[in-house]
């Protein structure tokens, strides 16, 4: 079987297809089989008023593809150019690893791990901005 496998705590929230999930109080584990099924873990979200520094943009903007508001074809090409922006500031090993892990996911239109790819970039954009200060 091949698929997307969600691993869910207790009571926590996935978006599929538009409708919002809640797990119940123990943990479980799904299996997504439809390969277009569009999933978006609500833990991983960011609201469109976090979206504020270049990576939270890029991130959010793959999670509108994910949660169905986007469209993936269409938006292909952007988010290649906008994760090839993030790779002229984060040069470092561990970001270029992410960047092109990210880039290979969009390519091979997985939005979950090209979504959690670039979320390793967020803790180190954070800093990068705290030290502008």
């Amino acid at each position: 079987m091949s698929g997307l496998i969600l691993k869910l705590s207790p009571k926590e929230r996935i978006l599929i297809n538009g409708a919002v999930i809640e797990n119940g109080d123990r943990r479980s584990r799904l299996a997504i089989v439809t390969k277009d099924a569009h999933i978006l873990r609500l833990r991983d979200a960011i609201h469109p008023d976090e979206a504020t520094t270049p990576v939270r943009r890029v991130c959010y903007a793959v999670q509108l593809v994910l949660s169905g508001d986007g469209d993936a074809k269409a938006s292909k090409k952007t988010l290649l150019r906008h994760i090839e922006e993030l790779s002229q500031v984060f040069t470092d090993r561990d970001s270029r690893l992410s960047l092109a892990a990210a880039s290979d996911a969009l390519l091979a239109g997985d939005h979950y791990h090209c979504l959690k790819s670039l979320q390793l970039l967020i803790p180190r954009e954070d800093r990068l901005l705290a030290a502008g200060d």
